[in-house]
């Protein structure tokens, strides 16, 4: 076994995984995993720039998850940062800062690489099972953007494409800094159109309907399973390889869609930092599925993080 730390930063979230890694039987123990949401990409696609609050949340967060990584003694560190991080014009600040806490660089890295993370850590322990038919269909829908990939054992096609529950909320619903509540019919179809722009770019380089099963991963889809099991609290043993079916897919978009900021802040599971971007995130897996023709989505709490851990075992 070898000790190692993965850190993966997003436009909304950063999260630690600290696992004892074994490349050779496939086998990755969890010592520690956990988020914070920090809103790293707050304002990112209006100013082009990462606002100074947001770095402070942010390394705030990387100071915690030093001290947990010399706690268990990981052997090895990988930070990635991913598409807030890629964006913006002051990302040399972030690196910085990041360095100076944890004595890594941050990796900003392509999308492609960012899918190929993903691909890895949702499908390594999918890919035995007879009850799950490929190629998979991986969607990560992140906080700036989303990646699509198709594979088998290994990745045929990946695409990301700058649609995720963040950017889609701050482009169509926040208007002079407040967010629409609820959303009106017209933002809603503006949103809607802007994501079929996306899933048409994301055509071009990945067949979409051509696979058999939809993996989707990230906060969005763990939210919406938790949602749909009426879990008391979030609960990632229950959602982890849990499946949602289209049509409770859309029916909880539409609910989410039409609550105020109260009625969705009361759901048992949602995470404070998810209330006023879970109604773009869900409408983005909703359309998702819609394209790919999928009957329903297996969820995965496996992600880019575990990608990142057995990149660096």
């Amino acid at each position: 076994m070898t000790r190692v730390a993965a850190i993966d930063c997003g436009t909304n979230s950063i999260r630690l995984l600290v696992a004892d890694a074994a490349p050779e039987t496939g086998e990755l123990v969890d010592l520690d995993r956990r988020m914070v949401i920090v809103r790293l990409g707050q304002g990112v696609d209006r100013t082009g720039r990462l606002a100074p609050e947001a770095l402070a949340r942010t390394f705030a967060a990387c100071r915690e998850y030093a001290a947990v990584i010399k706690e268990y003694g990981a052997e090895r560190l990988r930070f990635v940062a991913t598409s807030a991080s890629r964006d913006a014009e002051n990302r040399d600040e972030f690196v910085r800062g990041v360095l100076d806490i944890l004595g890594v660089e941050p990796e900003v890295i392509s999308g492609d690489q960012e899918a190929e993370f993903s691909f890895t850590g949702a499908t390594r322990e999918l890919t035995g099972r007879d009850d799950l038919a490929k190629p998979f269909l991986v969607v990560d829908i992140g906080g700036g953007s989303t990646e699509f990939v198709v594979g088998d054992e290994h990745v045929r096609a990946a695409r990301s494409v700058d649609v995720g529950c963040v950017r889609m909320t701050e482009r169509h619903l926040v208007h002079e800094g407040h967010v629409s509540d609820p959303p009106t019919e017209a933002e809603i179809a503006a949103m809607r159109a802007d994501i079929e722009r996306a899933l048409d770019l994301a055509e071009e380089t990945v067949p979409l309907r051509e696979a058999h099963t939809l993996v989707g991963l990230a906060g969005s889809v763990t939210t919406l399973s938790a949602i749909h099991q009426d879990l008391p609290e979030y609960d990632s043993a229950a959602i982890h390889h849990s499946r949602i079916p289209y049509a409770r897919v859309r029916e909880i978009t539409e609910r989410l869609l039409r609550s105020t900021h109260a009625e969705r802040t009361a759901i048992p599971s949602m995470h404070p930092g998810r209330v006023d971007v879970i109604g773009a995130g869900a409408l983005v897996l909703q359309s998702i599925m819609e394209r790919a023709g999928a009957t329903e989505v297996v969820v995965s709490e496996h992600d880019i993080l575990d990608g990142i851990a057995w990149s660096v075992a």
